[in-house]
C-alpha cells in the first residue's frame, strides 16, 4: 500500500514524499509547472532550452562540478520537458540527500545561464537529430495536425529558427516568471523521513532563494475547444511512409481515463493487440505499428502510428479503420478485455518496484492537480470498466471524421490516397 505525506513550505512550494524503509536510496524530483504549452509562439522551445541550461552551472557550482558531484555519489541526475511541465530528477544514496538537494535547488531556482551559445548549439543538434528520424518527427506533425495553432500543437523541443534567436533576457525573463516555489512541486520516494526532507529543503532554499517569491501556482489557460481535424505531410526520400492518425482525447481527470488506457492497449498497445496482430503478425506489412495516448490537464490525444512501405500503405490504414470500427461496434471478445486489464494491472504493480516511478507518480499528480488515487483504487477502477464503455469511447473519440493525419514519405499523392480510406473529407480538403 502506498502511503505518502504532503506539506507546503512557507515559500509556497509543495512537498510530497513516500517512505520506503527497505531501500537505501532516494529518488527526488523538482517538478516545475512550465512546459511548451505555456510558451508564446516567438519563444517556442524556451522551456526545453532552459532545461538544458540548468546543468550549465550556478553561483556555487560549475557545470563540471555538478557532473562530478553526482558521479562521486554514484547517483543519477537528469531532466525532461513535456508540454505541461519540466522535471529535474535524481536518484542518490539516502545518506547523500542533502548534497543532492543543495545542488538541485540551485540548479532550479538560481541557474547562472552560463555557456549559453555553446548549449544553444547542442539543442540545435538535437533538433537536427529529430529531423533525421521520421518515426519521431511524425509525432510532432500529428500533434500540429490535431491541435493546429494552439501551443499544444507545437514541438516541445522548439524550432531551429526560434532557438537561434533566443537571447539571455528572454530566457531569464521566462525563468523568473515560471520557476518560483509556488509553481514547483518536490517529490521524493525512498528511505527518507518527510520531516527530514522538509528540513533539508528549507536549508537548501536559504542558499538558492534571495528575494520574496510569488506564493500560489501559476494558472494555465485551458483549451476551450479542440480545432477541426488537420492534415500535415512532409516530403522526404524515405524507404517507408511514417504515418500517424490521431484525434483529441481525454484529460487526466476524466473518469473515462481508465477505459481510454484499456482501449489503447487493445487497439495497438501490446504484442497481442489488434493492430500488431493484424498488420505485423498476420500480414507482415509493418515492423513498427502501435497506438498511443496522452493526457493533459484539460484534453488529450489518442492515435496510431504505422511505418510501412508504399505498397502496403493503403491496406494498413484500411485495416486500422476496420479495427477501430469493429471496437466501436462492440465486438470485443471477453478474453480480449480481460487480458488488457491484467496487462494494465501488471504493469502498474511492476512499476511500483521502482523508487523513481513512485516519485514520478507523486510529482506528476501534484503538479498537474490530478487526484492521487491509491493503487487499490486504481485496480478497482480498471476492473470496473465494461466492454460497452470501450465501445462508446472508440465511437466518440475515433470516429473517422474526427481523425487528423500526418505523414512523412516520398509522395504526398500516395499519402492522401491512403488517408482517403480513413477520413475522405480530410483528404479531399487537402
Amino acid at each position: 500500500m502506498q502511503k505518502y505525506v504532503l506539506s507546503e513550505l512557507d515559500s509556497g512550494e509543495r512537498v510530497i514524499s513516500e517512505r520506503l524503509a527497505h531501500v537505501r536510496s532516494v529518488a527526488i524530483g523538482f517538478w516545475i509547472g512550465a512546459g511548451s504549452r505555456d510558451e508564446k509562439a516567438d519563444r517556442a522551445g524556451v522551456s526545453h532550452f532552459i532545461e538544458h541550461l540548468l546543468f550549465k552551472g550556478t553561483a556555487s557550482y560549475s557545470a563540471q562540478q555538478i557532473a562530478e558531484i553526482f558521479d562521486t555519489l554514484g547517483g543519477e541526475l537528469n531532466a525532461a520537458t513535456s508540454r505541461e511541465h519540466t522535471v529535474v530528477y535524481a536518484r542518490v544514496p539516502d545518506d547523500q540527500l542533502q548534497t543532492a538537494l543543495d545542488v538541485m535547488g540551485e540548479m532550479v531556482f538560481a541557474p547562472g545561464f552560463a555557456e549559453l551559445d555553446a548549449e544553444r548549439e547542442v539543442v540545435l543538434e538535437e533538433i537536427a537529430m529529430y529531423e533525421d528520424q521520421p518515426q519521431e518527427l511524425v509525432h510532432d506533425l500529428i500533434q500540429e495536425a490535431t491541435f493546429g495553432s494552439h501551443p499544444l500543437g507545437r514541438p516541445v523541443i522548439g524550432t531551429a529558427e526560434v532557438i537561434s534567436s533566443l537571447g539571455r533576457r528572454a530566457i531569464t525573463s521566462y525563468h523568473k516568471a515560471m520557476y518560483f516555489p509556488g509553481n514547483v512541486v518536490v517529490a521524493a520516494a525512498g528511505n527518507v523521513q518527510h520531516e527530514t526532507l522538509l528540513r533539508l529543503l528549507n536549508r537548501a532554499q536559504m542558499k538558492a532563494l534571495h528575494a520574496p517569491q510569488p506564493k500560489g501556482p501559476r494558472v494555465r489557460r485551458p483549451l476551450v475547444k479542440a480545432p477541426a481535424p488537420g492534415l500535415r505531410f512532409q516530403r522526404k526520400d524515405t524507404e517507408q511512409y511514417h504515418v500517424c492518425l490521431a484525434a483529441p482525447g481525454i484529460s487526466r481527470s476524466d473518469r473515462r481515463r481508465f477505459a481510454a488506457s484499456l482501449l489503447d492497449g487493445i487497439l495497438g498497445g501490446s504484442a497481442s493487440s489488434r493492430l500488431f496482430q493484424e498488420i505485423r503478425e498476420k500480414r507482415g506489412m509493418a515492423y513498427a505499428v502501435y497506438s498511443f495516448a496522452s493526457q493533459y490537464t484539460d484534453t488529450g490525444q489518442i492515435g496510431v502510428y504505422i511505418g510501412t512501405r508504399e505498397e502496403n500503405l493503403r491496406d494498413c490504414l484500411e485495416i486500422t479503420r476496420e479495427q477501430i470500427a469493429d471496437i466501436a461496434a462492440g465486438n470485443l471478445r471477453p478474453d480480449e478485455l480481460e487480458r488488457a486489464k491484467e496487462n494494465m494491472k501488471g504493469r502498474i504493480m511492476l512499476s511500483m518496484e521502482s523508487t523513481s516511478n513512485r516519485m514520478s507518480r507523486l510529482g506528476k499528480s501534484l503538479i498537474s492537480d490530478t487526484e492521487l488515487l491509491s493503487i487499490d483504487r486504481i485496480i478497482a477502477e480498471i476492473e470496473a470498466v465494461e466492454a460497452e464503455e470501450l465501445a462508446d469511447l472508440a465511437g466518440v473519440l475515433l470516429t473517422p471524421e474526427k481523425l487528423s493525419a500526418a505523414g512523412i514519405g516520398p509522395s504526398e499523392k500516395r499519402f492522401l490516397a491512403a488517408v482517403e480510406r480513413v477520413n475522405p473529407e480530410l483528404a479531399r480538403a487537402a
